[in-house]
């Protein structure tokens, strides 16, 4: 037969189960309520965060894009100014090897001035001279030693301001460089989004790095280094315009000496081949004078023989007259005229004997003065051939170094061609 055991454990009353009922469904509908109410907030929250973070993302997209066009506004701004730059170094570099030519030009016309001022320091006697000529080659010599000068400070100012715009370059460069690492930067992170592979979670990634510079800051040091580059150029320009108006003023100065220069030589040159001429003809009637007064001479010795033979006859005559006999001897006409003769034959004959010195005197007289003429013509010669192989050597300021032939010999040759009338006189002479 079946027993009843009773399970020993605490009874509740009934009260009580129905109070636990009511505050278990009182309790499920507070919780159901404040659930309700946490699911409200939670996607208000998420509403909100939600459209936060993407307003935040896409101002920040929209700041990167910005800052990406700012960068890339200056980073086409230093393309452009280092094109200009390099443009500018390369003219200014031609500019300056101009300038350099041109000092090296002036080498020339220096030692042509110098072999001119050597050349004529042969000139003899009278005329070494200081002439216009020696003046305007002097002159010359100031305005090339004052061209060259000029043209060294000009290539001094352009080696200097070359100098500037190589470091503007550097720094631009530097800036450039700068410049497309953020562009690189930049745009990589303008181009992540959330499904991209390399993002992570990053160590303080709010912090300031050291060496953190302000926008202002980074603007000021964009806009000097645009500015001073936008200055050494201009710099630079009106350089290139000082060289180029000196090349310009120098050559001018210079071919404006060498025109007087040579105007003076041919003037000097006229002058002294009308003075050679002059002496020329002074030279033929001399020569011609000369040998009437040595015939005269001649002629005076012979009067002067024959006069002397006469004295003799006369004098043998009255000698043998003396040897009369006895009253033979006396003074008759015949002794009186032969007697006058003596005194006039004596007298003749010192009157010829006079003349005859004083013949002989003008003689020595024209023969040391045809001297004197024939050294001054000689020297006078000798000039003009100086001064011509002057001109001649001076061909070279005007004649390709590759075309220069000199029409001047160096040296006196033997040759089978024609010479000049000036070399024929001046080898007549030698």
């Amino acid at each position: 037969m079946a027993t009843f055991s009773v399970k020993p454990s605490q009874r509740f009353q009934l009260p009580d189960w129905q109070t636990n009922s009511y505050l278990l469904s009182t309790n499920a509908e507070r919780q159901r309520d404040a659930s309700h109410q946490i699911r409200q907030e939670a996607r208000i929250l998420r509403n909100e965060t939600n459209n936060q973070t993407i307003w935040d993302e896409h101002d920040n997209r929209t700041r990167l894009a910005e800052r990406i066009d700012t960068v890339n506004r200056w980073k086409e701004m230093l393309d452009k100014l280092l094109t200009d730059l390099d443009a500018e170094i390369d003219t200014l570099t031609q500019m300056k090897e101009l300038a350099e030519q041109n000092l090296q030009a002036k080498n020339l016309p220096m030692d042509v001035a110098i072999e001119c001022l050597t050349l004529r320091e042969s000139r003899r006697d009278i005329d070494f001279v200081r002439d216009p000529v020696e003046t305007e080659l002097r002159k010359e010599v100031e305005v090339i030693e004052a061209t060259k000068k000029a043209l060294q400070q000009k290539i001094n100012q352009a080696f200097e301001q070359l100098c500037l715009l190589q470091e503007v370059q550097q720094q631009l460069n530097l800036d450039h460089r700068g410049k497309m690492e953020t562009l690189e930067i930049d745009r990589g992170c303008l181009s992540l989004n959330i499904k991209a592979p390399n993002i992570s979670l990053k160590i303080n990634p709010a912090r300031v790095p050291k060496g953190s510079t302000t926008l202002q800051q980074w603007d000021d040091f964009s806009q000097f280094n645009k500015n001073r580059a936008e200055a050494e150029m201009k710099s630079a320009t009106e350089l290139r315009e000082a060289i180029a108006l000196t090349i310009a003023e120098t050559n001018n100065e210079l071919e404006a000496q060498r025109v007087a220069t040579e105007f003076a030589f041919r003037k000097r040159l006229q002058e002294i081949e009308k003075v050679y001429s002059e002496l020329k003809w002074q030279e033929k009637n001399t020569l011609e004078e000369i040998a009437e007064l040595q015939e005269d001479i001649r002629r005076l010795e012979e009067d002067l023989r024959r006069k002397i033979l006469n004295l003799k006859l006369v004098h043998t005559r009255l000698e043998s007259r003396t040897y009369r006999p006895s009253v033979e001897l006396c003074r008759d006409q015949a002794q009186y005229g032969l007697t006058d003769e003596i005194h006039q034959l004596e007298a003749t004959i010192h009157a010829l004997k006079q003349k005859l010195a004083q013949t002989q005197d003008a003689l020595d007289a024209l023969n040391k003065h045809l001297a004197r003429l024939q050294a001054d013509i000689a020297c006078k010669a000798n000039s003009m051939l100086l001064d011509t192989k002057c001109l001649d050597t001076r061909r070279k300021l005007t004649v390709p170094a590759e075309k220069f032939v000199p029409e001047v010999d160096t040296f006196n040759r033997t040759t089978n061609r024609t010479l000049s009338p000036l070399k024929t006189c001046h080898l007549e002479l030698a």
